[in-house]
């Protein structure tokens, strides 16, 4: 019996002692689980502060991009406008050219073929090159003294005065288009720049979120072991304490027999007119005797 209570005492403190193993670990695992929360949790709210900036800078790029639409509208209005304008500058030019001599488009038309070849011919003599140029700065003059004979008809100075305003208007409004362009286009690419971060940390928090997963279950199968050993503990307590509880017994009713044979002796001693000390009638009186 003595061997046996000490074999299960041993296997009770074993159990014992990996409950206690597992609960460590268990614990550890917990404390795990909430960094990996609480990383995941950082993340994520992170990531919603970058969506947040990243739809503020996609609302600002749609509505420079409807400026764009606007600015361009009123942009090729005014290149129409300048077109149309230009048709009439041309045809008052045409109406009122002098008689004699080229019209001022035939002599542009020429100095840009002269000056076409000065560029294009590196290798002219040098008196080549001097008559080219005279005959440039010639066509030059030309050109000067039949648009200013042009511009003294009234008619012709205003048209060529609205041509002047209506091209200053449609390069002003080009530059607005390029200016609300490339603001859309910066917009455009700070919320791409953003969505890129807010994708990596989304990511991130994913892979916060998998490891508290696999460390949440890890932690779950070490307190389904503690509870097991606990459990065994348990099952030792109980096995020990019934057998202790038959072995106090068995000593008991053990004692019981001694006692009880130690007191039919006495009892004889007492038939046979013996004389009984103190101790021996103590001993008849707790057993039933006297």
């Amino acid at each position: 019996m003595t061997e046996l209570l000490e074999d299960l005492d041993q296997k009770r403190q074993f159990n014992n002692n990996e409950a206690e193993r597992h609960r460590r670990l268990r614990d550890e695992l917990n404390d795990k689980t909430k960094e990996w929360v609480q990383k995941r949790d950082e993340l994520n709210a992170k990531v919603r502060e970058l969506v947040e900036a990243a739809a503020k800078h996609r609302e600002n790029r749609d509505k420079l991009n409807e400026q764009v639409r606007a600015a361009k509208e009123a942009r090729d209005k005014l290149n129409e406008q300048v077109s149309e304008l230009n048709k009439k500058v041309m045809a008052l030019k045409k109406d009122n050219v002098p008689q004699e001599g080229p019209s001022v488009a035939k002599l542009k038309k020429d100095l840009k073929q002269l000056e076409f070849i000065h560029m294009t011919s590196g290798d002219l003599k040098r008196d080549k090159e001097k008559a080219l140029v005279e005959q440039m700065k010639a066509l030059q003059i030309q050109i000067r003294e039949r648009e200013k004979a042009l511009e003294a008809n009234d008619e012709v100075r205003q048209a060529i005065a609205q041509l002047r305003e209506a091209k200053e208007k449609a390069e002003e409004q080009h530059r607005l288009v390029s200016e609300l362009a490339e603001a859309a286009q910066n917009e455009h690419d700070a919320m791409i720049k953003i969505y890129e971060e807010a994708d990596k940390l989304r990511k991130e928090a994913d892979e916060a979120q998998e490891r508290f997963i696999e460390t949440k279950a890890k932690a779950d199968e070490e307190h389904r072991r503690h509870i097991d050993h606990i459990r065994q503990v348990h099952d030792y307590d109980k096995i020990i304490t019934g057998l202790r509880q038959k072995a106090r017994k068995a000593r008991k009713k053990k004692d019981e027999s001694v006692a009880m044979k130690e007191a039919e002796d006495i009892f004889d001693k007492f038939k046979k007119g013996e004389k009984l000390s103190t101790e021996d009638l103590m001993v008849l009186q707790k057993s039933g005797y006297l």
